[in-house]
Parts: structure tokens; C-alpha cells; sequence
């Protein structure tokens, strides 16, 4: 079983290396973050906008159990800015940190359900499952950089966690 540092340790990672790949995709033109890729998400900017909208999803309406609220709220892929989706996103990002801030090791034992999922599981399940989704699109904008002939932003565990990730991976 994780602790409640371990999670906000894997929150911080999370959220630093999402910046990065924010950072990256606002310096293409909009036009060229969403072209169609053939990804699952087709564009670079509507992966960004799915990770974004998992990590919503699961922290802010699953694990306090508001999915009622769901509903209603904007939807981001109308966005017609990096403006708009970076104050969408920093509005997500900052009921997710309050959240995470306030983490003890029973609330990561406590069941939780998706609507859109089978079964039950607990808060420590959301957070991984946000996590894994995360990296996974990732490695989808990964693939589609180095396709364009773009480095992508380094992620590394542990120079990120050390605030060295700053390097450029080589093209070996």
C-alpha cells in the first residue's frame, strides 16, 4: 500500500512532466497541435485535453463522488485557445492538489466507483489509474514528436524529481 507522500510525490511528477509537454505543444501552431495524427486521440492537443480531462474525471467528480457535476461543464475540445484550456486545466490542477494536500492513509483505502466502470476500487486505484493513463497518452505524443523531427520534453522519474530533467534526449 502507498502513503499519502508517495501519492502527492507521484502527483508533483505528474503534473511537472504535463507542464512540460504543455509548454511544448503551445509552441506549435494551433493549427498544427490539432492536425490529425491518427492517434487514439488524433490530435496532440486533444491527448493533452484526455489526460487533462482523466485526471478531472477521476480525482475531482469519482473520488469525492460528485458525478452528478459532471455534466454541464465545458467542454474543452470547443476550446478555441491555449488560454482557455490552460485556465480550464489550472482550475482542475488546483481542485486536484487541494485534494491530494489533504490525503491520509484510510482516504486511499476508501472505495470509490466510476459510473463508466465495472467493479469498485479504492482512491489510491483512482490516482494510479490517472497516472498509467497519463503516461500512456504521453507515450502517444512521445511517438509524434519524434515522428515530426521534435525532441520531446525529457520525463524521467528521477531527474524530474530532482528538478534536472532538463537535457535533451539523443536521436540514437
Amino acid at each position: 500500500m502507498v502513503n499519502p507522500d508517495d501519492v502527492r510525490g507521484i502527483v508533483a511528477y505528474n503534473r511537472a512532466v504535463l507542464t512540460r509537454y504543455e509548454r511544448a505543444l503551445r509552441r506549435l501552431s494551433w493549427k498544427e497541435s490539432g492536425k490529425d495524427r491518427g492517434t487514439g486521440h488524433l490530435s496532440l492537443r486533444d491527448t493533452y485535453i484526455h489526460i487533462v480531462q482523466v485526471q478531472d474525471g477521476w480525482l475531482n467528480f469519482v473520488v469525492p463522488a460528485r458525478f452528478s457535476e459532471m455534466e454541464g461543464r465545458p467542454d474543452p475540445f470547443e476550446f478555441r485557445s491555449w488560454k482557455e484550456i490552460g485556465t480550464w486545466a489550472n482550475a482542475v490542477f488546483r481542485d486536484v492538489d487541494a485534494r491530494t494536500a489533504k490525503l491520509t492513509p484510510r482516504e486511499l483505502r476508501r472505495g470509490v466507483k466510476a459510473p463508466w466502470m465495472p467493479g469498485r476500487y479504492t482512491v489510491a486505484d483512482a490516482y494510479f489509474q490517472v497516472t498509467m493513463e497519463q503516461a500512456h497518452h504521453l507515450g502517444e505524443i512521445i511517438a509524434v514528436f519524434w515522428q515530426m523531427d521534435r525532441a520531446p520534453p525529457d520525463m524521467t522519474w528521477i531527474d524530474t524529481r530532482r528538478g534536472l530533467g532538463r537535457r535533451r534526449p539523443s536521436r540514437r
